[in-house]
């Protein structure tokens, strides 16, 4: 694919002005025919049930009047909607979408499949566990069926649902090995050699069995199978599986399982101080406890300071506290940065030798399609000091180590419906050993249910019970069919995907020289600073009236230059000139360092960030920050002699000039 002009997207969307409109009418009616083809040639001697006759019929007349006037209404208060489509929308994660995924899930919709399980979409549930595959090879994971481990994945709603199963997955394997042991009392088989440390079961203590590896455990569990084959019988296997989900804490319940338990403590989760809000539902929609998410404090960069991430894991270790899992993001949804991940992986090795453990989960959702930038089509990861030929900052050394080190992770959150370009809702959560899906079954696990290994059930047919192993119950397929088609034309490798990432990072790059340049045009007037090097194509805005030292004035300059950004539901959005959108630093994801500095940066009183409880207003307890999410593949395309960033760049000139005239 040329880099050099515009001419490999140009098939890819609909477009800013429905250019390919009949690309689109095309297939779209197409399929349609091909859908109707189907039904009429499914069992044609049953004749029809609706007789040619009923288009005239007085109800039926009625019904379709009334379906026109509703289609009619809905037709047009979508013209109210928020172009995303449009290059004049810089706002909130979404933009255009890719004509094959649109086209796909048009089709696929008319079949209704439900990607429960097989019986019920043979075609779609199958496109989705490909789907997972293609994700999993794009991250480094192994996925042919002879590896171990060999990963998985699958779709979700979204991110936050993916963040979700990531805290069950790591729940329900971090205290299977009490279940083991407390299931092992009073049994017949002596349980010797077992796991890591090639002791007896029973001579574990619990902080151990809560400290082995995700890993470790499978392999214990497995070990255990093993031993009751040779020394058991069909019986035993029955019993013991029983035994075994009586004491499990998703049967016991979390009060109930750490009275029985009770020295050891709830666990606790570690996140970055700019993870995303879906972190904290989960805690608390799963029973974890919100209390128990600790947040890691953040360096100049807003990325995940790994001394603080060590200094906080001695704490819980010392005390005794299980770690369930460290997030590190890929890409945070308010300012696009990268978490080092290399460094996250580091602590846990270092932890791995001190007798500690915990899950590592990588939250993508933004951030994750970018890695299609960094693979061969081979597979191999590039190397950085080609990558950096074709751009003018990414990726920085420490972006390019955080990609390398993504393999590491247990499992990964990533948002098709996001840097994939494809409709809602279609979220991803990967996992790299499949095998912890025989920890979340509805039903009874295989290894403790059949005596006779030749009987086990394929991993690869299992999965297709998709519904047993995941969070949602009924989900489209329709999802599904939409991603793997997309996947299929544009490969996630820097020939495919990657070209198109390619394209919004030097947008990126275009607009942050941009906005180093009108900094210094526009100084004496407006102090103007990007408080963050951007990571992926996501840029943060500050901006202070000069000579103005007060937070409180700065945010509200700020929200008089958004005033003019953000859609308002009783006016056209075709009065708008571009579409924002604006986020906030609070003292909860930015330490006081980093506050410091920032408000230095801006000539802003220190003493001026505080909480005023009586200020109704609540203006001095956030630092307001104008957002750019910078993934329209338009946005470097010219109108007359200028594009759409730097057009952007002369209209935010004009709104400074008014809201200063307001000061």
């Amino acid at each position: 694919m040329p880099a050099s002009d515009d001419a490999f997207i140009h098939p890819l969307f609909l477009g800013p002005a429905a250019e390919n409109h009949e690309i689109l009418e095309k297939l779209v009616v197409e399929f349609l025919r091909d859908h109707v083809y189907w039904r009429r040639n499914f069992h044609p001697e049953d004749g029809q049930r609706i007789p040619t006759t009923a288009v005239n019929q007085p109800e039926f007349q009625d019904f379709l009047a009334r379906t026109k006037k509703e289609l009619y209404k809905l037709s047009a208060d979508l013209k109210s909607a928020v172009p995303f489509f449009h290059p004049r929308y810089i706002g909130h994660m979404t933009a255009d979408l890719l004509l094959p995924g649109v086209v796909a899930r048009i089709l696929t919709t008319l079949y209704n499949p439900n990607n429960v399980s097989d019986e019920a979409a043979a075609v779609t549930v199958d496109r989705e566990l490909r789907v997972g595959t293609q994700l999993a090879r794009m991250f480094g994971y192994a996925t042919e069926s002879k590896n171990e481990p060999c990963a998985w994945g699958h779709l979700t709603s979204g991110g936050t649902v993916a963040n979700y199963e990531a805290l069950w997955n790591f729940n329900s394997v971090k205290f299977y090995g009490i279940a083991l042991q407390a299931a092992a009392h009073g049994f017949d088989v002596e349980f010797e050699n077992m796991g890591p440390l090639d002791k007896r079961l029973s001579e574990y203590t619990k902080w151990e069995l809560v400290n082995l590896s995700l890993d470790q455990t499978i392999a214990l569990r497995r070990q255990i199978s093993e031993r009751l084959r040779v020394h058991g019988d069909a019986e035993d296997h029955f019993r013991f599986a029983k035994a075994v989900r009586g004491e499990r804490i998703e049967t016991r319940g979390n009060a109930a399982f750490f009275l029985e338990h009770s020295e050891l403590k709830p666990p606790v989760v570690l996140v970055p101080a700019s993870a995303h809000y879906s972190w904290e539902k989960g805690m608390k929609v799963l029973g974890l406890g919100r209390a128990n998410l600790i947040r890691v404090e953040v360096d100049g960069h807003m990325r995940l300071d790994p001394i603080d991430l060590r200094t906080k894991l001695d704490a819980a270790f010392s005390n005794r506290v299980p770690v369930l899992a460290v997030v590190g993001v890929l890409g945070t949804t308010e300012f696009g940065n990268i978490d080092p991940i290399h460094e996250i992986v580091a602590v846990r090795k270092d932890c791995r030798e001190r007798g500690w453990d915990f899950g590592l989960h990588i939250d993508a959702a933004w951030g994750g399609y970018l890695m299609s930038m960094f693979r061969e089509t081979d597979g191999s990861f590039r190397d950085r000091d080609e990558m950096r030929s074709e751009h003018r900052y990414f990726p920085s050394d420490e972006v390019h180590a955080a990609f390398s080190a993504v393999r590491e992770a247990d499992s990964i959150t990533v948002d098709p419906h996001k840097l994939g370009y494809v409709p809602y809702a279609a979220g991803a959560f990967i996992a790299r050993n499949r095998e912890i899906v025989d920890f979340l079954t509805q039903k009874a696990a295989y290894v403790f249910d059949l005596g006779d290994a030749q009987k086990e059930t394929p991993m690869d047919t299992k999965l297709r019970g998709l519904g047993q192993y995941i969070l949602e119950g009924s989900k489209s397929g329709a999802a599904a069919a939409s991603v793997y088609v997309t996947h299929k034309v544009m490969p996630l490798d820097q020939t495919g995907f990657g070209q198109l990432m390619k394209k919004t990072i030097g947008t990126c790059e275009f607009f942050w020289d941009e906005a180093r340049e009108r900094a210094e045009r526009w100084k004496d007037r407006v102090t103007l600073t990007v408080p963050f090097e951007p990571d992926t194509n996501l840029v943060c805005l500050a901006i202070n009236p000069a000579g103005n030292t007060s937070l409180a004035a700065m945010n509200r300059f700020g929200r008089a230059i958004f005033a003019s950004m953000k859609v308002d539901a009783n006016r056209p959005v075709q009065v708008k000139t571009f579409i924002g959108s604006y986020t906030s630093l609070t003292k909860d994801n930015v330490g006081g360092p980093q506050a410091d500095r920032i408000l230095d940066d801006l000539g802003i009183d220190r003493a001026t960030f505080r909480t005023l409880p009586k200020d109704p207003e609540r203006e001095a307890d956030h630092i307001f920050l104008l957002r750019h999410t910078l993934m329209n593949p338009w946005l470097q395309s010219k109108v007359e002699d200028r594009n759409y960033v730097e057009m952007y760049w002369d209209f935010l000139d004009e709104l400074i000039d008014g809201a200063l005239e307001d000061v």
